[in-house]
């Protein structure tokens, strides 16, 4: 049914790439700020991505995935070819977004890091994968040990992910200055890519005498063969179809591709993507006639843009870009290459000096990142004043923390920054033999538990004085912004690691930080100033194990964990626990272990939790030592009383005994981590949300007649029964679409209704959830034929579901669905299909708009 196509090369091509060698390179820069909470390692539920979990979530939905196995389509829209974007253009990925999808999308992933071997393969060994530094720092503003360790680590993570050193990378906002580039030559670097804005001038690189290059110039360009003077590139004149090559200190050079500016601006702003077939021609139309004299031979047409054009910011854009390198590959007008191949066919023949202190996103340098420059999100009577006095505050926390650091680390490490470099070794791999690896190097002897943890903390304080830099921090246009909320959580982790660490010397930072930060004046009245957005959103953020062992005892109140389990970044091993039950009221009482993975650092407590009922609870914790016969006989007799005060119902008795054993109870729901709170508020919701279901389905009922016929007779309904009703249908057709027994007539009845009575649908909402039945409908599928005799019907389930979807008055994504089908044909033996389950299946793919019988997937479109 479908064919597989391993090369698109043939003899014609490759006689026009010799004659008229011209390439096509399309860059995705793909990236996203950080947003895992400091203290837990992990991104927490988001309510602005809503029905996703978090934004990584829902752009990895919209572009990483998709990019991975994008569609081309014929003109009655069904899939006609599968090709993994990644596998033929160049790309970038920010090694903490790799380290997310690692983590939670690992299917995606799998495809991003296979697009790099693929490529190597079409591009002549050269992967397309490019590095980037590490936490997207503004490198000009960066000091050079912060920007030297931003290097290595963006190569190191480059190199534990694709397997090979990386030829290029990526700056944040591609900041730019010399010193900048000679670092990255320094650590192996060949090529970046930059903006044509920050080309300062250019001149043909000197021919040495007798070459052979030399030796075939007609007179006139071998007499301009010698070094020429300088020529000035204002007004973003340079030509972008050639590198340049920028000499830097000590003879280290580094090869500089900048891109074509009108036509990136097109993508990323003017709707080019509208159109594939139109964003090839505006590539091919990225070359120009020869000009006489010019010593290069090929031109390159290339562009570069935040990789999120191709399916967040523009939907359905990963397949103008398929479509586009398809169609040019096709026309053979062009051939499509990566930077580290055409670097390496064609060197540079013309020298670059590059604009100091540049970028691609502000047009006063990099001043979008230290002052009030004018470039923000043309909020009216808004300013960014507070840019500045934020990074002075963040250069203090740095400045202050340093000489600290390197005092503490005497008999500790052989060396600080040396350590601080290679740590990134351990955030890739935490895994104890790993930890044993970094100490073997780079301790000064052999360290205690306690100076392992000291160690550790001190690592970790390093790597969060780095993630506090993240450009995406000053980008916006407020200081209270969800972005600079996070690098000020970045510092206030270096903050606590400092007071733990350093004594009074550490505890005497914050205030002078806040100091600094309440000149941070923010644009909403009522937030104040940066101080104040720490005090609100970042010292309610800061736990240590306490708090951890507080959340595990309140919620095993509602899941039950098994003896030994992880707690996002730390492990919880239960030494006891006891759970009492009178009425609805509930008390646990327990004893654990709690460790953390990242620090090592470990404490024993003791808890107990009286849950009344919904949402009134009330914990207390407190440390406790297993090795005190004193702590544990008391510990016991506690236990005692509250299993007596409860058989007695005598809840005020167990409230006083909890009190006189832990002092305070200091913890309630509020005390969970977000993703928990979220998912225990949920379970005590649903109930009431039922039942309010329920009662406003009953009055939609019991007067649809009379809306009905108030719509006929043009007469708008009572917003109260308008409400009801739209409330009504849409938590139908949500449970509908959820249903296992899934029922396409009751549905389309329900969406009769909604029309008859012009009810407005929740198209995003019910989109995103009937497109997840069909991919349960399709996992269940997956199940059948690996001969799982309960999913006997899972093929007739997903043709139905399938069936309705197609009629649906909405968009429903269907991409995943859409591969399991694919996957499913491909590693499944079809010779044990009867004839009519390879006839059923054949038309459920049909019914998702795939061509099955003209379906081509290319290479590097992995199994999903």
């Amino acid at each position: 049914m479908a064919k597989s196509r391993t090369s698109t090369k043939s003899a014609k091509s490759s006689t026009i790439a010799t004659e008229a060698p011209r390439f096509v390179c399309i860059h995705g820069h793909f990236y996203q700020p950080p947003r895992e909470n400091p203290w837990l390692e992990t991104v927490e539920a988001q309510d602005s991505a809503a029905p996703y979990h978090d934004w990584n979530d829902r752009i990895t939905a919209e572009c990483y995935a998709p990019n991975g196995a994008s569609r081309i389509t014929n003109k009655q829209d069904e899939i006609i070819r599968i090709m993994n974007n990644y596998a033929r253009m160049s790309f970038n990925f920010g090694p903490t977004l790799l380290s997310w999808l690692q983590d939670k999308a690992p299917r995606t992933y799998r495809m991003i890091v296979d697009a790099d071997k693929y490529s190597a393969q079409r591009y002549s060994g050269h992967g397309s994968a490019v590095a980037q530094v590490y936490n997207h720092m503004i490198m000009p503003l960066a000091s050079p040990r912060d920007a030297l360790t931003q290097i290595r680590w963006g190569i190191a993570d480059f190199e534990s992910r694709f397997g090979h050193k990386p030829e290029g990378m990526w700056l944040a906002e591609t900041a730019v200055n010399r010193s900048v580039l000679d670092l990255m030559a320094q650590e192996g670097i060949k090529f970046t890519i930059l903006a044509p804005v920050q080309c300062a001038r250019v001149r043909r690189l000197a021919i040495p005498v007798g070459t052979a290059s030399n030796a075939n110039l007609d007179p006139v360009a071998a007499a301009a063969a010698a070094p020429d003077s300088w020529t000035q590139t204002p007004s973003a004149n340079v030509d972008p179809t050639h590198p340049y090559l920028v000499k830097l200190d000590e003879g280290r050079t580094i090869a500089v591709f900048f891109y074509d500016g009108p036509s990136s601006r097109a993508i990323a702003f003017e709707g080019l993507l509208n159109s594939g077939e139109n964003f090839g021609s505006r590539l091919l139309a990225g070359f120009h006639p020869a000009s006489p004299g010019d010593p290069e031979v090929a031109q390159l047409s290339h562009v570069a843009t935040d990789g999120e054009s191709y399916g967040h910011h523009h939907k359905h854009g990963e397949m103008a870009l398929s479509y586009a390198m398809h169609w040019i590959e096709e026309g053979q007008q062009a051939k499509l290459t990566n930077y580290g191949e055409f670097l390496e066919k064609f060197p540079p023949k013309w020298e670059a000096e590059v604009a100091e202190d540049t970028s691609w996103s502000c047009a006063h340098g990099v001043e979008r990142w230290r002052s009030n420059c004018g470039c923000n999100g043309g909020k009216a009577g808004w300013n960014q004043e507070w840019r500045a006095p934020l990074r002075e505050s963040l250069d203090y926390l740095r400045d202050a923390t340093a000489p600290l650091a390197e005092k503490l680390s005497v008999g500790l490490l052989k060396d600080l920054w040396a350590a601080r470099d290679a740590y990134i070794h351990v955030v890739l791999d935490r895994s104890p033999a790993s930890i044993i690896r970094f100490f073997a190097d780079h301790a000064a002897r052999h360290l205690s538990e306690t100076e392992r943890t000291t160690a550790l903390e001190l690592m970790e304080l390093e790597r969060h004085a780095q993630l506090m830099y993240t450009s995406c921090g000053w980008f916006f246009d407020e200081v209270s912004g969800i972005e600079t909320i996070q690098i000020i959580a970045y510092a206030g982790r270096v903050l606590q690691l400092a007071a733990k660490l350093f004594g009074e010397a550490g505890a005497a930072l914050e205030p002078k930080f806040l100091e600094i930060l309440a000149r941070a004046k923010s644009n909403v009245p009522e937030m104040g100033d940066g101080a104040e957005v720490y005090r609100r959103y970042v010292t309610g953020m800061r736990i240590g194990l306490e708090q951890v062992g507080a959340h595990y005892a309140i919620s095993s109140i509602f899941r039950n964990y098994p003896e030994h389990g992880e707690l996002f970044c730390f492990d919880v091993h239960r030494e006891s626990q006891e759970i009492f039950n009178s009425g609805r009221g509930r008390v646990a009482l327990g004893r654990a272990l709690v460790y953390s993975r990242i620090t090592e650092e470990n404490e024993e407590i003791c808890f107990a939790v009286l849950h009344l009922g919904d949402q009134n609870l009330s914990a207390a914790v407190r440390a406790y030592n297993s090795t005190d016969k004193a702590e544990v006989e008391a510990f016991a007799t506690f236990s005692t009383d509250i299993s007596t005060a409860i058989r007695r119902a005598n809840l005020p008795e167990v409230i006083r005994l909890i009190d006189r054993f832990f002092g305070e109870t200091a913890y309630s729901l509020t005390s969970l981590f977000a993703d928990e709170q979220h998912r225990i508020l949920s379970t005590i919701l649903n109930q009431t949300l039922s039942e309010m279901e329920e009662s406003l389905r009953k009055i939609y009922e019991d007067h649809a007649s009379l809306m009905h016929f108030l719509t006929e007779s043009g007469m708008t309904a009572p917003p109260a029964l308008a409400t009801a009703a739209r409330f009504a249908i849409n938590a139908s057709l949500r449970r509908a679409f959820e249903s296992d027994q899934f029922d396409p007539n009751h549905i389309e009845l329900l969406l009769s209704r909604a029309t008859s009575d012009q009810i407005p649908i929740d198209a995003s909402l019910l989109g995103y959830t009937v497109g997840q039945r069909m991919k349960r409908a399709m996992v269940s599928l997956e199940a059948a034929a690996a001969g799982d005799p309960s999913a006997a019907d899972a093929l007739s389930t997903a043709l139905i579901i399938a069936e309705t979807i197609h009629r649906m008055p909405f968009e429903v994504p269907i991409w995943q669905a859409q591969n399991i089908w694919n996957d499913l044909l491909r590693r499944s033996d079809t010779n044990y299909w009867t004839d009519e389950w390879k006839e059923d299946f054949k038309k459920l793919g049909e019914t998702m708009n795939i061509k099955v019988d003209q379906l081509v997937i290319e290479e590097g479109v992995t199994i999903f």
